[in-house]
């Protein structure tokens, strides 16, 4: 197999089965890349996550982007994203086209499942960064803040925030440098492809800016120049993604009249019960209405909503590996990884476990869902199996409706 093959196939399978929304799949990119295959190590995947909470756009997908970059160059990037989020957005083509499995009460169920298990997921991740990634009293500290901080404060400009404060920290602390230290670029041909990364990196974020400034002109064209516009613009300008874009969407689709306020919301429920990331739901809203209702359009919807933030990380990408080599930067990333784990862990708590739980006999699943994964080392699919079919039986139990 090649390695763009073997990176397009890897995350597909994660867009397979990757429910639970972009905190969880944070969790699945960990496990599959940082624990399993080892294609990075748990401090530079804290880089990665750090460098896409600052950006606009949907932060797990330009994760795994940013891996896929790195094992593949820009190839890599295109087929890590394409297959992780292909199977969500073929899903929500369906459900614009009329699927209504997700609505029924076994759908509802199986929904309530896959929540749970993106608890499980979570918690497990938060526990493995930590043990990686809080080193001493003061990186614990740093994360013992960010957590309550964003849980006091959960608005979108506090996860940056507390990030770039845990860096600055660690930089006017000055703590003992990682285990493994970070050599500084060599001379010759390690410069020479430094500077051809940084000039790519210059031309996608060229790229990123002349369609922000072209397209509103374009628009007047009509068609997918309409609607290139309309979603370009709303993935520019979220900070914090998944659902933090849906009030750009609504009024860049309802607010136009594309489409009704009521199918603008069965189809935001059913993204919430597919694999992958919520900003497929692109895909739904550009084939359900608009300038150019049906397939096509839900395809130029999804590629130009994901397109900002990925033009964003290929362009800083080059620049952020140059600059962690600094002396300063070392203590920084640091302090950035500990407040990462903070952010994780508040997450842990609202949306995932806020979601997902309904009572005890869930907190009963996801803890022997996380005892299985955490310490008896259950594969990862089986686990996802067994919570799934747990807390859909649970569901159904309760409520006496039938399995169909």
């Amino acid at each position: 197999m090649t390695p763009l093959a073997e990176i397009f196939f890897v995350f597909l399978r994660l867009g397979l089965t990757s429910f639970g929304g972009p905190v969880a799949h944070l969790g699945y990119f960990r496990e599959a890349f940082v624990v399993r295959r080892k294609w990075i190590d748990e401090a530079a995947y804290a880089d990665l996550v750090a460098l896409c909470q600052f950006l606009p756009g949907p932060a797990s997908s330009q994760v795994g982007f940013a891996l896929g970059l790195k094992r593949g160059g820009t190839l890599g990037g295109l087929a890590a994203w394409l297959g992780f989020t292909a199977p969500s957005a073929m899903l929500m083509l369906a459900v614009a086209g009329g699927l209504a499995w997700f609505v029924t009460p076994a759908g509802q169920a199986v929904a309530h499942g896959l929540k749970l298990v993106a608890l499980v997921i979570v918690a497990h991740a938060v526990l493995g960064m930590a043990r990686s990634l809080v080193r001493d009293v003061a990186t614990g500290v740093i994360a013992i803040f960010a957590c309550a901080a964003l849980m006091l404060f959960p608005v979108v400009w506090m996860q940056p925030l507390v990030i770039v404060l845990g860096g600055l920290i660690c930089v006017l602390r000055r703590p003992p440098s990682p285990a493994a230290p970070v050599l500084p670029p060599q001379a010759g041909e390690e410069n020479a492809r430094s500077e051809t990364a940084g000039a790519y990196g210059r031309a996608f974020l060229f790229v990123f800016v002349a369609l922000l400034l072209a397209l509103p002109f374009l628009a007047n064209l009509g068609g997918p120049f309409a609607i290139a516009d309309a979603f370009y613009r709303a993935g520019a300008f979220v900070f914090g993604g998944g659902h933090v874009v849906l009030p750009l969407l609504e009024a860049e689709t309802v607010g136009r009249g594309w489409l009704g306020q009521d199918a603008f919301l069965a189809g935001y429920g059913a993204a919430q019960a597919l694999p992958g990331p919520l900003f497929a739901f692109a895909a739904f809203l550009g084939a359900s209405g608009g300038p150019m209702p049906g397939v096509t359009g839900g395809l130029v919807a999804l590629a130009f909503l994901f397109l900002p933030g990925l033009l964003l990380v290929a362009a800083l990408l080059p620049h952020w590996e140059a600059l962690k080599v600094r002396p300063g930067a070392v203590h920084f990333v640091a302090g950035a990884g500990a407040a990462v784990v903070g952010v994780l862990a508040a997450a842990l708590y609202n949306p995932v476990f806020t979601s997902a739980v309904r009572g005890w006999p869930d907190i009963a699943i996801a803890a022997a869902g996380f005892a299985l994964l955490q310490w008896m080392k259950t594969p990862a699919w089986l686990v996802v199996l067994i919570v799934t079919v747990a807390g859909a039986g649970s569901v159904l139990a309760a409520s006496g409706a039938p399995v169909h």
